[in-house]
Protein backbone atom coordinates (compact mmCIF):
# COMPACT_ATOMS: atom_id res chain seq x y z
CA UNK A 1 0.00 0.00 0.00
CA UNK A 2 1.20 3.32 -0.59
CA UNK A 3 2.85 5.35 2.06
CA UNK A 4 0.74 7.97 1.92
CA UNK A 5 -2.69 6.50 2.49
CA UNK A 6 -1.79 6.91 6.66
CA UNK A 7 -2.13 10.62 5.63
CA UNK A 8 -5.19 11.03 4.21
CA UNK A 9 -6.94 9.15 7.27
CA UNK A 10 -9.70 12.54 7.25
CA UNK A 11 -12.98 13.41 6.37
CA UNK A 12 -14.17 15.28 3.53
CA UNK A 13 -17.13 16.82 3.56
CA UNK A 14 -19.33 18.72 0.32
CA UNK A 15 -19.87 22.07 0.44
CA UNK A 16 -23.43 23.36 0.40
CA UNK A 17 -25.87 21.12 -2.18
CA UNK A 18 -25.62 24.29 -4.22
CA UNK A 19 -22.07 23.70 -4.76
CA UNK A 20 -22.19 19.70 -5.22
CA UNK A 21 -24.57 17.37 -6.47
CA UNK A 22 -25.85 15.99 -2.90
CA UNK A 23 -24.32 16.80 0.58
CA UNK A 24 -23.58 13.59 1.74
CA UNK A 25 -20.35 13.18 3.80
CA UNK A 26 -17.60 10.93 2.17
CA UNK A 27 -14.33 9.36 4.32
CA UNK A 28 -11.70 8.71 1.63
CA UNK A 29 -11.28 5.43 3.04
CA UNK A 30 -14.28 4.57 2.55
CA UNK A 31 -14.01 5.33 -0.95
CA UNK A 32 -10.48 2.86 -1.40
CA UNK A 33 -12.06 0.55 0.23
CA UNK A 34 -15.29 0.24 -1.75
CA UNK A 35 -12.73 0.56 -5.18
CA UNK A 36 -10.68 -2.15 -3.30
CA UNK A 37 -13.70 -4.80 -3.46
CA UNK A 38 -14.52 -3.87 -6.84
CA UNK A 39 -11.26 -5.00 -7.66
CA UNK A 40 -10.45 -8.16 -9.64
CA UNK A 41 -7.21 -9.96 -10.15
CA UNK A 42 -8.22 -10.93 -14.01
CA UNK A 43 -8.00 -6.87 -14.62
CA UNK A 44 -4.93 -6.39 -12.56
CA UNK A 45 -2.91 -8.67 -13.99
CA UNK A 46 -4.23 -7.54 -17.92
CA UNK A 47 -3.41 -4.27 -16.80
CA UNK A 48 0.46 -5.34 -17.72
CA UNK A 49 -0.40 -5.96 -21.11
CA UNK A 50 -1.26 -2.49 -21.44
CA UNK A 51 2.10 -0.66 -20.04
CA UNK A 52 -0.33 0.08 -16.96
CA UNK A 53 1.94 -0.47 -13.56
CA UNK A 54 -0.17 -2.57 -11.50
CA UNK A 55 1.90 -2.36 -8.16
CA UNK A 56 -0.42 0.09 -6.49
CA UNK A 57 -3.70 -1.17 -8.07
CA UNK A 58 -7.05 -3.05 -7.12
CA UNK A 59 -7.60 -3.92 -10.88
CA UNK A 60 -10.91 -2.14 -11.39
CA UNK A 61 -12.03 -1.30 -14.65
CA UNK A 62 -12.63 2.26 -16.06
CA UNK A 63 -16.50 1.32 -16.69
CA UNK A 64 -16.78 0.89 -12.75
CA UNK A 65 -14.46 3.78 -11.74
CA UNK A 66 -16.93 6.15 -13.51
CA UNK A 67 -19.49 4.76 -12.19
CA UNK A 68 -18.54 5.06 -8.91
CA UNK A 69 -17.92 8.75 -9.89
CA UNK A 70 -21.20 9.85 -10.79
CA UNK A 71 -22.56 7.80 -7.60
CA UNK A 72 -19.86 10.28 -5.21
CA UNK A 73 -20.75 13.37 -7.50
CA UNK A 74 -17.77 16.36 -7.61
CA UNK A 75 -16.31 16.98 -4.56
CA UNK A 76 -12.96 18.51 -4.56
CA UNK A 77 -11.91 18.12 -1.35
CA UNK A 78 -12.52 14.50 -2.01
CA UNK A 79 -10.52 14.46 -5.13
CA UNK A 80 -7.41 15.86 -3.59
CA UNK A 81 -7.41 13.33 -0.90
CA UNK A 82 -7.72 10.61 -3.48
CA UNK A 83 -4.81 11.50 -5.57
CA UNK A 84 -2.77 11.65 -2.37
CA UNK A 85 -3.81 7.99 -1.55
CA UNK A 86 -1.27 7.35 -4.53
CA UNK A 87 -3.56 4.53 -5.47
CA UNK A 88 -3.86 4.08 -9.32
CA UNK A 89 -8.01 3.58 -9.47
CA UNK A 90 -8.31 6.62 -6.55
CA UNK A 91 -6.29 8.62 -8.75
CA UNK A 92 -8.44 7.67 -12.28
CA UNK A 93 -11.67 8.61 -9.89
CA UNK A 94 -10.66 11.74 -9.07
CA UNK A 95 -10.89 12.65 -12.52
CA UNK A 96 -14.58 12.12 -12.45
CA UNK A 97 -15.34 13.98 -8.83
CA UNK A 98 -12.95 16.91 -8.79
CA UNK A 99 -14.64 20.03 -10.15
CA UNK A 100 -12.70 21.80 -13.23
CA UNK A 101 -13.91 25.77 -11.81
CA UNK A 102 -11.74 24.91 -8.82
CA UNK A 103 -8.98 23.35 -10.34
CA UNK A 104 -5.73 25.52 -10.30
CA UNK A 105 -2.50 26.00 -11.92
CA UNK A 106 -0.37 24.63 -9.05
CA UNK A 107 -2.42 21.95 -8.68
CA UNK A 108 -2.19 21.06 -12.61
CA UNK A 109 1.12 20.75 -12.26
CA UNK A 110 1.31 19.42 -9.15
CA UNK A 111 -0.34 16.10 -10.46
CA UNK A 112 1.50 16.08 -13.74
CA UNK A 113 4.61 15.91 -12.24
CA UNK A 114 2.93 12.67 -10.47
CA UNK A 115 2.16 10.99 -13.87
CA UNK A 116 3.99 7.54 -14.30
CA UNK A 117 1.48 6.03 -17.04
CA UNK A 118 -0.05 6.57 -19.78
CA UNK A 119 -3.73 5.86 -18.43
CA UNK A 120 -3.38 8.21 -15.53
CA UNK A 121 -2.18 10.99 -17.76
CA UNK A 122 -4.92 10.37 -20.61
CA UNK A 123 -7.58 10.27 -18.10
CA UNK A 124 -6.97 13.48 -16.14
CA UNK A 125 -6.57 15.35 -19.05
CA UNK A 126 -9.63 13.84 -21.16
CA UNK A 127 -11.88 14.35 -18.17
CA UNK A 128 -10.65 17.13 -16.07
CA UNK A 129 -8.03 19.14 -16.90
CA UNK A 130 -9.20 20.31 -20.71
CA UNK A 131 -12.45 21.79 -18.98
CA UNK A 132 -10.14 24.46 -16.73
CA UNK A 133 -9.28 27.66 -17.77
CA UNK A 134 -5.76 27.22 -17.65
CA UNK A 135 -5.64 24.27 -20.49
CA UNK A 136 -3.86 25.65 -23.44
CA UNK A 137 -1.16 27.51 -20.74
CA UNK A 138 -0.44 24.22 -19.28
CA UNK A 139 -0.35 22.20 -23.23
CA UNK A 140 2.51 25.23 -23.89
CA UNK A 141 4.27 25.04 -20.38
CA UNK A 142 4.42 21.28 -20.25
CA UNK A 143 5.77 20.42 -23.95
CA UNK A 144 8.93 21.46 -22.47
CA UNK A 145 9.20 19.08 -19.41
CA UNK A 146 11.28 16.51 -19.82
CA UNK A 147 9.91 13.48 -17.74
CA UNK A 148 8.28 11.40 -20.80
CA UNK A 149 4.53 11.46 -18.92
CA UNK A 150 4.71 15.10 -18.24
CA UNK A 151 5.32 15.95 -21.69
CA UNK A 152 2.62 13.66 -22.90
CA UNK A 153 0.10 15.22 -20.60
CA UNK A 154 1.06 18.42 -23.04
CA UNK A 155 -0.18 16.78 -25.68
CA UNK A 156 -2.65 14.71 -24.13
CA UNK A 157 -4.06 17.87 -23.25
CA UNK A 158 -4.09 19.48 -26.19
CA UNK A 159 -5.84 16.32 -28.04
CA UNK A 160 -8.09 16.70 -25.26
CA UNK A 161 -9.01 20.35 -25.90
CA UNK A 162 -9.25 19.60 -30.03
CA UNK A 163 -12.06 16.84 -28.89
CA UNK A 164 -13.74 18.52 -26.26
CA UNK A 165 -13.41 22.59 -26.71
CA UNK A 166 -16.50 23.48 -29.32
CA UNK A 167 -15.45 27.94 -29.14
CA UNK A 168 -12.23 27.52 -28.99
CA UNK A 169 -10.85 28.89 -32.21
CA UNK A 170 -8.62 27.51 -34.96
CA UNK A 171 -6.09 30.12 -34.34
CA UNK A 172 -5.59 28.54 -30.82
CA UNK A 173 -4.82 25.24 -32.12
CA UNK A 174 -2.65 27.19 -34.94
CA UNK A 175 -0.43 28.13 -32.57
CA UNK A 176 0.26 25.17 -30.89
CA UNK A 177 1.55 23.47 -34.59
CA UNK A 178 4.90 24.49 -33.52
CA UNK A 179 5.41 23.01 -30.18
CA UNK A 180 3.82 19.28 -31.87
CA UNK A 181 6.53 19.94 -34.60
CA UNK A 182 9.32 20.56 -31.87
CA UNK A 183 8.45 17.29 -30.17
CA UNK A 184 7.40 15.24 -33.28
CA UNK A 185 11.29 14.41 -33.49
CA UNK A 186 11.05 12.32 -29.66
CA UNK A 187 11.41 8.77 -29.92
CA UNK A 188 9.51 7.79 -26.45
CA UNK A 189 7.13 5.59 -27.22
CA UNK A 190 4.11 7.54 -25.08
CA UNK A 191 5.66 10.90 -26.08
CA UNK A 192 5.63 10.10 -30.22
CA UNK A 193 1.71 8.66 -29.73
CA UNK A 194 0.78 11.83 -27.80
CA UNK A 195 1.86 14.03 -30.21
CA UNK A 196 0.15 11.99 -33.48
CA UNK A 197 -2.96 12.17 -31.61
CA UNK A 198 -2.75 15.91 -30.62
CA UNK A 199 -2.13 16.83 -34.35
CA UNK A 200 -4.55 14.21 -36.04
CA UNK A 201 -7.67 15.77 -33.85
CA UNK A 202 -6.32 19.50 -34.45
CA UNK A 203 -6.47 18.55 -38.45
CA UNK A 204 -10.26 17.10 -37.90
CA UNK A 205 -11.25 20.46 -36.75
CA UNK A 206 -11.67 22.45 -39.54
CA UNK A 207 -10.35 22.61 -43.24
CA UNK A 208 -8.07 25.48 -42.42
CA UNK A 209 -6.57 23.42 -39.48
CA UNK A 210 -6.41 20.08 -41.84
CA UNK A 211 -4.32 21.93 -44.55
CA UNK A 212 -1.87 23.26 -42.08
CA UNK A 213 -1.65 19.90 -40.21
CA UNK A 214 -1.22 17.97 -43.58
CA UNK A 215 1.46 20.33 -44.27
CA UNK A 216 3.26 19.75 -41.51
CA UNK A 217 2.64 15.98 -41.70
CA UNK A 218 4.40 16.16 -44.85
CA UNK A 219 7.01 17.61 -43.45
CA UNK A 220 7.41 15.34 -40.67
CA UNK A 221 7.49 12.48 -43.26
CA UNK A 222 10.44 13.63 -44.66
CA UNK A 223 12.33 14.74 -41.85
CA UNK A 224 15.79 12.94 -41.07
CA UNK A 225 14.36 11.85 -37.26
CA UNK A 226 12.87 8.64 -37.14
CA UNK A 227 10.15 9.12 -34.33
CA UNK A 228 9.20 12.54 -36.47
CA UNK A 229 8.67 10.72 -39.84
CA UNK A 230 6.51 7.83 -37.82
CA UNK A 231 4.18 10.72 -36.41
CA UNK A 232 3.97 12.60 -39.93
CA UNK A 233 2.75 8.81 -42.07
CA UNK A 234 0.59 8.44 -38.65
CA UNK A 235 -1.50 11.65 -38.73
CA UNK A 236 -1.01 11.90 -43.06
CA UNK A 237 -2.55 8.67 -43.16
CA UNK A 238 -5.73 9.55 -41.18
CA UNK A 239 -6.05 13.19 -42.37
CA UNK A 240 -6.13 12.49 -46.27
CA UNK A 241 -8.70 9.56 -45.67
CA UNK A 242 -11.69 9.45 -47.36
CA UNK A 243 -13.24 9.34 -44.32
CA UNK A 244 -11.59 12.72 -42.39
CA UNK A 245 -12.18 14.65 -46.37
CA UNK A 246 -15.60 13.57 -46.13
CA UNK A 247 -16.66 14.84 -42.83
CA UNK A 248 -14.98 18.21 -43.61
CA UNK A 249 -16.79 18.68 -46.89
CA UNK A 250 -19.99 18.24 -45.22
Amino acid sequence: MPTRTQSTRQQITRPSPSKRETGQTHNVDSVVARLKRLGTKKTRDAMARYAIPSDNAFGVSVGKIRDTGKQLGRNHDLAQALWDTGWYEARMLAAFVDDPAQVTPAQMDRWCRDFDNWAITDTICFHLFDKTPHAFAKVKAWSNRRNEFERRAAFALLASLGVHDKTASDESFAKCLPLIERAATDERNFVKKGVSWALRVIGRRSNDLNRSAVALSKRLCASEEPAARWVGRDALKELTSPAVVRRLKN
